[in-house]
């Protein structure tokens, strides 16, 4: 059992406390999870507060399987979709992204993708996958965060994309060759890739 399964189960015996650390927790890597969908700081906030109270909410239904952070991003994709929803606007294609946040995020991605030698700092490279991730196909682009920024599992991005593992590879193996196409239209060589 997870320490997420045990703060769970006293959350179900009613400890507050258990919520308040979940939210400690969690609550910022939510906020860049929507932002990075997003693009509004604001939003991103509300919807990680929508997140953690639902999660408080639906706390009853949570079966303690060592799957909280699975099921928490569930319930935060399926509230960005509803918000997305209402607004019916282009929130995912505008807005310009916070680039001291997306260093961390990228470093590890950067690590996999593009050996040291390449000339683009962090910062450069921060800027350029953020002004191409709203042109990946919005499950791709999903799957991608998921995986490099939130830092989740194939096997437990499937399960918050409601998909098979082997789609949730797929549609990452399509973003990473989408996103080296659009680097190498901005001068980055593929021989900076792995195969």
């Amino acid at each position: 059992m997870t320490e997420d399964d045990l703060l769970m189960i006293r959350l179900q015996d009613g400890e507050s406390p258990a919520f308040e650390t979940l939210v400690e927790k969690y609550q910022p890597e939510l906020i860049g999870f929507f932002y990075k969908n997003t693009r509004d700081r604001q939003l991103a906030e509300d919807l990680s507060q929508e997140t953690m109270l639902k999660v408080y909410r639906m706390s009853w239904d949570y079966l303690p399987t060592g799957r909280f952070r699975g099921w928490m991003y569930r319930i935060a994709r399926n509230l960005m979709i509803d918000d997305y929803r209402r607004r019916s606007g282009d929130a995912l294609l505008h807005a310009k992204a916070d680039q001291r946040e997306d260093t961390q995020a990228l470093s590890h991605l950067m690590e996999e993708m593009i050996p040291a030698e390449v000339s683009a700092d962090r910062a450069e490279f921060s800027a350029i996958v953020d002004d191409l991730l709203p042109e990946i196909p919005d499950d791709q682009r999903q799957t991608f965060l998921l995986h490099y920024y939130s830092g989740l599992s194939l096997p437990e991005v499937a399960e918050i994309m409601e998909c098979e593992v082997a789609t949730s590879k797929s549609r990452l193996r399509l973003a990473r060759e989408k996103l080296r196409d659009k680097l190498r239209l901005r001068g980055i060589s593929s021989d900076h890739f792995d195969p």
